[in-house]
């Protein structure tokens, strides 16, 4: 058999086919999108000089586009051996093509900091450990941190890029609403530390992962329409969550020069304090609104609406608009949630858990009372009262708004909670192997980044009528490589994207890779 040509970066090798005259006709193949293509035919002999002459000829032609590598197909495990041979790197490429690009179309890539990215990057694919991270990197993608380069860099990190990475976030969130962001929705939760011992920062508090034995941080998030985070801060552990909305609010409207804002919340942040300071500031605001906490004469008329599936009416509060609705599928939620803390209490109560300490107005210990001295019974009128209540909402607010747009408006704070979701799940956000302030607080940084380029990754396969979620595609990118091989002759490097199975050529498809 024959020897042919092959130039790895087109596909292209030298072939010597015999016709039905029984000359033998000498041509230059393409073989790159898996199609047998005729590039150039060099000529047609009888004679062995001829041929032998038109195949330098065809390797002259073939050169002139790129390095060669001459290989005998006689011996095909020779060949493949010698390909292999030749293989020089092999990276996981998949998380640049899909999450490096969306990094930089955010505009993180003005970050100046090789390091900023595969952190953000890794956080997405592999969110672990510092340490565990470098080995990633090392692994995957041949590159060497050590995990001091990576401490180092999170105090520069804190130090001088924290409010350049908010600053592009805000500015790619602000291009996607068409230049304007008039709404943001805050809220808090709470990370804590498998510690004993507090520190400035880290303090025991109400914890909203029921950790209260565990000292904590606050975590405080401004997030736009659709889930777009715009700002964070952190707070001492045991911070009133109430007092941690103003300063945030205060210094994201300070930092980007914005005239006005509609803040959303739920009902944890309501405290007459936060009102008094939000209409004294300027702030219009839709607040979650405790209506079970009201004074009796605004529940008596909340409750003498009387309101059906689906409709809404408003009751005047000191200058302000309390909006009352009514959901059939909430007051079932509702009943669903009364009638299991009930079972809850009956079931500590038949056991003896239950004693005068238990009385209070902690979730469902209000339907709990004392009959004489010493015995604790459930009060079961006050939970047959309570079914009034089921499937009432309200919303407080000055905003300048119709109903429905407030009602609106309040529904999608429910994204600030997949925030919060995402961040302790997907992100892995905790736990936090640090100790100082500073690192805390790059590491809350690299995962509000990341937060980001994960939306906006969100937002793409969106566009693009994707029928796979963003985790999805994570996952396939995460199994895309990358060759890297030698030319033996010439010793340029040559790059082979592997493409194998269906999910992979749909991502590729998609991003076109």
């Amino acid at each position: 058999m024959s020897q042919v040509i092959i130039c790895y970066f087109s596909g292209m090798f030298v072939r010597k086919k015999k016709n039905d005259s029984g000359k033998i006709c000498v041509q230059v193949i393409d073989k790159s999108n898996g199609k047998y293509k005729v590039l150039h035919t060099v000529g047609s002999s009888y004679n062995e000089d001829d041929i032998s002459s038109f195949v330098k000829e065809a390797r002259s032609w073939i050169k002139q586009y790129s390095g060669t590598i001459e290989l005998d197909f006689s011996n095909e495990d020779q060949l493949i051996h010698n390909v292999l041979e030749n293989i020089r790197k092999h990276e996981l490429i998949g998380l640049d093509l899909l999450l490096g690009r969306i990094f930089d179309e955010i505009g993180f890539d003005k970050i100046d900091d090789p390091l900023f990215k595969q952190l953000v990057i890794y956080r997405l694919a592999y969110p672990k450990s510092k340490l565990k991270t470098t080995q990633y990197l090392r692994r995957y993608q041949q590159i060497d941190w050590s995990e001091d380069q990576v401490y180092r860099y999170l105090d520069k990190l804190y130090h001088g890029q924290k409010e350049h990475v908010q600053q592009i976030s805000f500015n790619h969130t602000k291009k996607i609403f068409g230049n304007e962001i008039s709404v943001v929705f805050y809220d808090v939760t709470t990370l804590y530390f498998e510690i004993d011992k507090e520190d400035d920062l880290r303090k025991t508090g109400f914890s909203k992962e029921g950790k209260h034995q565990n000292p904590q941080i606050v975590l405080g998030l401004l997030v736009s329409k659709e889930g777009y985070p715009l700002a964070y801060e952190i707070f001492e552990g045991n911070k009133f969550e109430g007092h941690t909305m103003l300063p945030v609010i205060d210094a994201f409207k300070k930092k980007f020069d914005l005239d006005q804002l509609v803040i959303v919340a739920d009902s944890g942040l309501l405290s007459n304090q936060n009102i008094e300071e939000l209409v004294s500031k300027g702030y219009e605001f839709i607040l979650g609104a405790r209506i079970k906490n009201e004074k009796k004469h605004v529940q008596d008329k909340i409750l003498s609406l009387k309101l059906k599936n689906g409709q809404s009416q408003v009751v005047e509060k000191m200058g302000l608009k309390l909006i009352i609705t009514h959901s059939d599928s909430r007051a079932k939620k509702d009943r669903a949630n009364r009638e299991k803390g009930l079972g809850r209490l009956e079931k500590h109560l038949s056991k003896g858990k239950l004693t005068k300490a238990s009385i209070n107005n902690r979730g469902y210990n209000k339907y709990l009372r004392l009959d004489g001295e010493i015995k604790v019974t459930i009060d079961y009128t006050k939970f047959d009262l309570d079914s009034k209540w089921d499937g009432l909402k309200g919303y407080l607010t000055n905003a300048k708004m119709s109903k429905n747009e407030i009602i609106e408006n309040y529904q999608h704070l429910w994204q600030i909670e997949k925030a919060f979701r995402i961040s302790k799940t997907d992100l892995k956000i905790r736990p936090i192997y640090h100790r100082l302030k500073k690192r805390i607080e790059a590491h809350i940084c690299i995962a509000f980044a990341s937060y980001k380029v994960y939306k906006e990754l969100e937002r793409q396969l969106k566009i693009r009528k994707a029928e796979i979620s963003a985790e999805t595609a994570i996952e396939i990118a995460k199994t895309i490589f990358q060759l890297e091989l030698e030319s033996p002759k010439s010793k340029s490097r040559i790059k082979k994207l592997l493409i194998i199975d269906e999910e992979q050529r749909y991502l590729a498809d998609l991003f076109n890779f």
